[in-house]
């Protein structure tokens, strides 16, 4: 199992899972991890690893699509590839995936928003992404929410397209807690008066 860090609760509970259902089924494993989101040189080390050492299967949250040419190797060595979370842009990159529907999943925390503040010709929205690489899960949960919220988003395949002035701006939170207090200030200097907050996960919202 290879995550993108060992740090989020969601990648702790996965390798938590992981671990129990490797030893019910008698499967030697290990775990690997980047030391934060959008770090993929110690994923790419650690699909090398995993090529030298004989791995049957990879599952990966893959932190951005760079490590695609190294999963196409793991596979040519005949080991299974399995993208957990987010998909990799090259189809030949994983056998599967298994994920949540981000963009749906975006949709309905800004419907839900929207339907909270009521109001929604005041907003003040601060985004807080993972960066700026448009890796899939961030565009998809990025533009779903603007979406329930009832903002205009000329292009899905992209954060930042939309020109409505309710949307302050795109900050990279780097998916953790110092990132989340970094975007938050730069965002608030920016407005003071921002009223809605979008996060991409938990440890950028504490932050």
């Amino acid at each position: 199992l290879i995550t993108k860090n060992n740090t989020n609760p969601f990648f702790v509970k996965m390798k938590e899972g992981a671990e129990q259902a490797a030893a019910a089924a008698g499967l030697d494993f290990q775990a690997y991890a980047g030391e934060k989101d959008g770090d993929a040189a110690p994923q790419i080390t650690a699909i090398e690893n995993c090529v030298a050492a004989g791995a049957k299967g990879i599952l990966i949250t893959a932190s951005n699509d760079s490590v695609g040419p190294a999963l196409k190797e793991a596979r040519a060595a005949g080991i299974l590839v399995i993208a957990l979370d987010t998909p990799l842009a090259d189809a030949e990159a994983q056998d599967m995936t298994f994920a949540t529907d981000n963009f749906e999943a975006g949709l309905l925390i800004g419907k839900w928003a929207a339907a909270t503040m009521g109001d929604t010709s005041k907003a003040k929205i601060a985004m807080l992404d993972i960066n700026k690489d448009n890796i899939s899960v961030d565009v998809a949960r990025d533009t779903g929410f603007l979406v329930g919220f009832g903002i205009e988003v000329p292009d899905l395949t992209v954060m930042g397209s939309e020109t409505d002035p309710r949307v302050i701006g795109h900050e990279t939170s780097d998916a953790n807690p110092e990132g989340g207090l970094r975007a938050m200030e730069t965002l608030l200097a920016k407005d003071p008066e921002i009223n809605v907050v979008y996060t991409i996960n938990e440890p950028a919202a504490e932050g």
